[in-house]
């Protein structure tokens, strides 16, 4: 599966966001992947809401075409007043803007590539583009594209207005070091109610690249007081964790295991013969999976593999499900992981184990949690995000939890760590769910599991099941 990235510099970005306003940007279409032709731009573009198209030439100039009107192909002339072209031209300081002709039709929505008039592109198939500036819009060819009507690229991207900022939290956390002090003692002094567990084990699932592996690290760092890397993570196409692993976290270096494991597999993909096979999620699920093992992509586990363990106990099962989804991608979600989450939600339900669903940089989603971590529970667009989740996936919005991993940081940072632990604690509250509801029809049976239940367990006090003002 191809990483489609965007060409835009950071520079570049800026500028075109500077004429689109407080927005994110999607890249839905890029035509040296997807191909110079039109059906291939309106297979990926078409009925996407407001678009804007990036078009690059070897002169340097980038430039293109905003709408705020759906493509459809319907053959028709489309008026759309807060339509323009632009161009960003090398060294120049200042994007141009070029709004349209008055009384005049902003493109003509056909099935040939898209026609602004005055820029048409992706003209006959090819990787350029007719200029005839006064149809629509009036500028100077050597202004706009410095009259280079080849395309070196051409992009495509969904525009997605982010809103403001909440009157009040959607959720209220305290941004304070003793918040912090008391989540991670928290934590550390977790019990379960089973006396023969002794340490929660927590399994990261979701697609390629959403920060399964970053998750852990993110976690180890919190509690070790340093940026740790033990898991591999990586932003590769394919999955960089092949191995099924689980991990031990512990409090500094050298320091007492927390009583939480967190067990890491291979990446979701879209295609059934790619990724992490559904049979063997059971197969961990159920504890029959070694740590170490390495993941076949022609069959699942067999029995009587090495990798195999027969004999399993409550402790090797896993006591809760963590979905892992990176924000920035929420609206990108094909049909076909759709159908793979719900494939897989069944089977987990099946099983009876609970399921959190964590939502990844959202400091990349949002310039505003950029700006302010602390914004995280008053940004609309994080809301939408997460209401979006909760409807596509059928997780409950209680259950959809954002956080930041560590990415690019050399040192911890308290509001990332409260969040980090917020989490955590939440994956602790749904593994005593498990542990309560674990039902042996056999009355002996239940009898012997009771005498496995801590006569003296006192659960520590972990953040109460999170409270939502939906507003």
């Amino acid at each position: 599966m191809s990483v489609v990235t965007s060409g835009l510099s950071k520079d570049q970005q800026k500028k075109l966001h500077s004429l689109l306003g407080h927005v994110k940007l999607h890249l839905l279409y890029k035509a040296s992947v997807h191909g110079f032709i039109a059906a291939a731009f309106h297979a990926h573009c078409d009925r996407q809401g407001p678009t804007v198209i990036t078009a690059y030439n070897a002169t340097g100039f980038v430039f293109g075409a905003y709408t705020s009107k759906d493509y459809t192909q319907c053959q028709e002339g489309i008026s759309d007043e807060r339509a323009f072209l632009y161009s960003i031209g090398a060294g120049e300081d200042k994007p141009l803007r070029v709004g349209g002709i008055s009384g005049q039709c902003a493109f003509t929505d056909v099935s040939t590539g898209p026609n602004y008039g005055a820029l048409v592109f992706l003209n006959e198939d090819k990787p350029q583009f007719l200029s005839n500036p006064g149809t629509g819009f009036v500028f100077q060819a050597a202004v706009m594209h410095g009259e280079d009507l080849a395309l070196t690229e051409f992009e495509v991207y969904r525009v997605e207005g982010l809103g403001d900022l909440l009157a009040k939290p959607w959720r209220n956390i305290q941004w304070t070091a003793e918040r912090r002090q008391q989540s991670m003692k928290a934590i550390r002094s977790y019990q379960s109610c089973i006396k023969t567990v002794h340490q929660a084990r927590v399994l990261l699932v979701g697609p390629v690249g959403a920060g399964k592996s970053s998750f852990f690290n993110s976690i180890n760092s919190a509690f070790r007081g340093n940026m740790t890397s033990q898991a591999i993570a990586g932003t590769a196409g394919k999955s960089v964790t092949t191995q099924f692993r689980t991990y031990t976290i512990k409090a500094g270096k050298g320091g007492e295991a927390v009583p939480l494991i967190l067990c890491d597999t291979m990446g979701l993909e879209e295609n059934a013969d790619a990724g992490l096979d559904i049979e063997d999620l059971v197969n961990i699920y159920k504890g029959h999976v070694k740590d170490r093992y390495q993941f076949s992509p022609s069959a699942p586990l067999l029995e009587s593999a090495p990798g195999y363990k027969k004999h399993v106990t409550l402790n090797d099962r896993i006591h809760c499900v963590v979905y892992v989804m990176d924000t920035c991608k929420v609206s990108l979600l094909t049909q076909k992981m759709l159908d793979k989450f719900a494939a897989i939600r069944k089977k987990t339900n099946q099983l009876g184990i609970p399921q959190i669903l964590l939502m990844t940089k959202v400091d990349e989603a949002c310039p505003l949690v950029a700006e302010d971590l602390k914004n995280v529970y008053r940004s609309v667009y994080i809301q939408r995000k997460a209401r979006e989740l909760s409807e596509s996936l059928g997780i409950p919005l209680s259950c959809v939890l954002p956080v930041k991993n560590y990415s690019e940081e050399l040192e911890l940072d308290q509001d990332t760590d409260i969040l980090l632990f917020t989490a955590v604690e939440q994956m602790l509250n749904y593994a005593d769910s498990f542990f309560e509801n674990q039902d042996i029809e056999d009355p002996e049976a239940t009898d012997q599991l009771e005498l496995y239940r801590s006569n003296s367990y006192q659960q520590p006090v972990l953040a109460e099941r999170t409270e939502h003002n939906v507003v």
